[in-house]
């Protein structure tokens, strides 16, 4: 009974003592922004179906086999990916490495040497002054009982940095997605814009021999022959200018992919289907996003960072135990004489540490800090991302169609131009004119539907790319984080 209380007495001064290390006055400044601060209601967003449904492979709904080939070759080869990857590996490391923490530890020696023993030490003759063998065979166990939760917050914040890696990954692979689309529409908008130019030389051309056989007939001036000439040099010229551009781009498009004698053949924009887009910011955007993901899961690897770092100004309570064989002269080694062991606690407690503990807690709350001013960052972008997206395919469509109009009738003014000149109606000024506007329509019908494309693809990134997060991810981001 008595040593009971000896032991109870002990524990309750440690406690106390631990009390002179105080973490007092140290908290987080920052707070994470609600569902409801940025216009999704929190309600919505955990009972509201999906606005739209993207599946993971979302690119192959344009209907290019060549499209979705170089998609799955950069997602096989790409650098950015496979750093992602890396880091997700280190973070599940760390995971262990913390895990293993809250475990029971083992450990066997065995230690030989050759030793004199002095004179005038604790050995009496014949031992003192002679020259003998020692060996130590010993297993020895330990246990830190985690009374304050130190490696348990630990293990819960390395877990989190776990999750927030793997959402890395998923980010990095559905932005590698958008951007080898978007790489690939754009080749198609050059192929398209070529395809323009090319048909305008051949346009001018044909426009050239009607002026010279005017000129010949006596019907036309040496002016407008020059001013039939000099437009075909200017369309070889643009010719060679989107033919530079093209190249570029696959090359581009190749470093992207990660092969640089990659061989494609570039469809034309109007044999690419276009995918459906919502009308509205869908209500569980915030479980949709991966970078949103990660960025919620860090808030959580942060506040367990802040929980492990109080915990270290309580005591460290750790259970040791040895058994094993000593013995001077290696003969005596194994014999039951020689045998030894040991067991019992000791208790570790902080009382002046310099502030040491005070300032690892002091920077463990500016991360979390950090960690949420990067999640309301993060959940800002992605709301306005996402409508400006919304907005851009909006207004791309009611520009088609005034555009197509337009296109409409500068194709039929400039007919109605051609037919007036061929009858002498007309000057081969207003031929020009007529084909300005023309060639003015076609390309920014190209440029329109590039954009539309573009814009598509943009929309799901922004809608998370199909991110298909855990049962606990989706758990963790309908709820606002608390610290």
């Amino acid at each position: 009974m008595k040593k009971t209380e000896t032991r109870v007495t002990a524990l309750v001064a440690a406690l106390l003592l631990a009390g002179c290390a105080s973490y007092s006055g140290i908290e987080p400044q920052s707070t994470a922004r609600s569902a409801e601060s940025i216009g999704l209601p929190q309600q919505q967003a955990q009972t509201a179906p999906p606005v739209i449904a993207i599946a993971p492979d979302w690119w192959k709904q344009f209907n290019d086999p060549q499209l979705n080939a170089l998609v799955d070759r950069a997602v096989q080869g790409s650098p950015s990916l496979k750093v992602a990857q890396a880091r997700l590996s280190k973070a599940n490391s760390v995971m262990e490495v913390a895990r293993s923490a809250t475990l029971p530890q083992a450990q066997g020696s065995l230690e030989i040497q050759r030793q004199r023993f002095n004179e005038n030490g604790l050995y009496p003759p014949p031992l003192a002054g002679s020259v003998q063998d020692t060996g130590t065979l010993q297993v020895g166990a330990s246990w830190e009982i985690d009374f304050f939760g130190k490696y348990r917050q630990a293990l819960e914040a390395a877990l989190g940095a776990s999750r927030a890696a793997q959402a890395d990954v998923d980010a990095a692979r559905t932005l590698l997605a958008a951007q080898v689309a978007r790489g690939w529409f754009q080749l198609a908008r050059l192929n398209d814009q070529l395809a323009v130019a090319q048909r305008t030389l051949a346009q001018r051309e044909e426009s050239h021999r009607l002026v010279a056989d005017r000129v010949q007939a006596g019907l036309d001036t040496t002016l407008e022959l020059r001013q039939s000439e000099g437009s075909l040099p200017d369309s070889r010229q643009q010719i060679e200018a989107l033919q530079e551009q093209v190249q570029l781009q696959r090359n581009a498009l190749a470093a992207l992919v990660g092969q640089p004698d990659l061989k494609i053949e570039p469809r034309s924009l109007a044999g690419l289907q276009a995918l459906a887009v919502p009308d509205a910011i869908p209500a569980d955007l915030l479980a949709r996003r991966p970078d949103v993901t990660a960025a919620r899961w860090r808030i959580e690897a942060a506040t367990h960072d802040v929980a492990s770092a109080k915990a270290q100004f309580y005591p460290n309570v750790n259970l040791s135990a040895f058994i094993g064989l000593s013995s001077i002269g290696l003969g005596n080694l194994l014999d039951s004489g020689s045998l030894t062991w040991g067991a019992g606690p000791a208790i570790h407690l902080p009382i002046f540490d310099a502030g040491r503990l005070r300032a690892n807690l002091r920077g463990k709350t500016a991360d979390l800090d950090l960690a949420v001013e990067s999640y309301n960052g993060a959940i800002l972008d992605a709301v306005r991302d996402v409508a400006d997206q919304l907005a851009s395919a909006r207004s791309i469509t009611r520009q088609q169609a005034e555009q197509r109009q337009a296109q409409q009738a500068a194709e039929g003014a400039y007919q109605i131009a051609v037919q007036r000149y061929q009858a002498g109606l007309g000057t081969y000024l207003n031929v020009l004119t007529a084909e300005t506007s023309v060639l003015q329509q076609r390309r920014l019908a190209v440029d329109l539907s590039a954009r539309a494309l573009d814009t598509q693809v943009q929309l799901m990134r922004a809608l998370g790319g199909g991110f298909q997060a855990d049962p606990e991810s989706q758990r963790l981001a309908s709820q606002t984080p608390n610290h």
